[in-house]
């Protein structure tokens, strides 16, 4: 059980580590007039940002990966297989362990799609015209542990 000295606290630009361990340990304790309320709350709301983030950023390297596999299949690896269920496990845990994102990669297809795009020409040498201006598949898809693009 995590101690609290009562005559320091630590503050939290000055060590975050043991910033977060003191306000966890006031919290167990009950000691709510001690914590530091702006600072926990921003915290908490940051975790599902960070998630978000990399769902958004996971989407990027699974849709460039497609993208490759689809528009070079001379160069198809078992490390771009790899590579494209690694993401989607990944993906499907955060959506696990937060339902309340299921819906959340599905927004972000668009935004994602161009990113993937030039990230896709970028790796392969072929021009960004090469792929199509639109995601050419769905979210489902996308997604879809089965789903390869031929």
């Amino acid at each position: 059980m995590n101690r609290i000295d009562p005559r320091r606290t630590a503050g939290y630009d000055e060590d975050f580590a043991l910033w977060s361990a003191e306000q966890a340990a006031l919290l167990r304790a009950g000691r709510l007039d001690r914590i530091d309320l702006e600072n926990v709350a921003e915290e908490i709301a940051s975790l599902g940002r960070s998630d978000k983030r990399e769902i958004a950023s996971r989407l990027v390297v699974l849709i460039a990966h497609l993208l490759k596999y689809r528009f070079q299949p001379s160069a198809r690896s078992n490390s771009w297989r790899a590579t494209i269920l690694g993401q989607r496990m990944a993906i499907a845990g955060l959506i696990e362990d937060s339902p309340s994102l299921r819906a959340y990669p599905g927004t972000m297809i668009d935004r994602q799609y161009r990113l993937a795009r030039l990230e896709a020409s970028g790796e392969t040498d072929l021009p960004e015209h090469t792929f199509p201006e639109t995601c050419p598949w769905t979210i489902a898809q996308i997604l879809d542990p089965d789903f390869l693009p031929e």
